[in-house]
């Protein structure tokens, strides 16, 4: 159980299960907005940095040893989707890491405490602190601790950084034609809203029909596209 008189940084270092310096992890939670507005001091982004090679590595040869039989290109496709910051930004919020940030009053004001962006640099940064405070192990062993549930997740978090593309390739696994989109925008210029729906079929019958919205168009037709792709996974089996 976290004390409740520990200050946050030390909080979160409990939660990770890490002894790190409190001075080196509260740098590793400052973002540049922060420090821009507190007189320019330090922020995350050499730990951001640090901790990206640590992830990568420690990522790659946990894959290499699970996946004998995969070869490079299959392996280097999963290494990705697992560093990918979608998936980064999922571990950061089941750790609770959005509590812990400093930011600046705009990034605040526009949600930066769930930007995905925002949480897998701080989740690297943090990652970099662990490293320069306890040693490579220690470091290695904490990514193995947050990547390692999501190891046969792969194809998801792959699926989310192109969705559009994953859609096209399972459509086709699958005996369909290409994904079609229509896509509808309501409200002023400046606060448009985009709906967009994708229909998949096969053979005249339509393998489903999916929407998404966003503030773009592609951002709209990426969320339908994401929806689409994980109803039509349940097809591969019959196929």
């Amino acid at each position: 159980m976290e004390d409740p008189e520990a200050t946050p940084s030390a909080q979160l270092a409990e939660r990770l299960g890490v002894v790190v310096d409190p001075e080196l992890l509260d740098l590793a939670l400052t973002h540049r907005s922060f420090a821009f507005e507190h007189g320019g001091i330090g922020h995350n982004e050499r730990l951001e940095f640090l901790g990206d090679s640590i992830l990568g590595q420690a990522t790659t040869v946990m894959l290499y040893r699970a996946h004998p039989k995969l070869d490079e290109g299959q392996l280097a496709k999963r290494r990705a989707a697992l560093v990918s910051t979608v998936a980064l930004a999922e571990i950061a919020r089941g750790i609770g890491l959005g509590a812990y940030l400093h930011l600046g009053r705009g990034e605040h004001l526009t949600g930066g405490h769930d930007k995905d962006s925002i949480l897998a640099d701080t989740l690297e940064a943090v990652i970099g602190a662990t490293y320069l405070s306890a040693g490579p192990d220690v470091a290695t062993d904490l990514v193995l601790r947050l990547i390692e549930p999501l190891r046969d997740q792969a194809d998801r978090f792959g699926a989310a950084m192109d969705p559009k593309t994953s859609l096209q390739e399972r459509a086709t696994a699958l005996g369909a034609t290409a994904p079609v989109y229509a896509v509808t925008g309501t409200g002023p210029d400046h606060d448009r809203v985009y709906e967009a729906t994708v229909t998949v079929t096969r053979r005249g019958d339509v393998l489903t029909r999916t929407t998404g919205s966003g503030t773009s168009k592609k951002h709209a037709e990426m969320a339908a596209a994401l929806d689409a792709w994980t109803r039509l996974g349940a097809l591969d089996a019959g196929v």
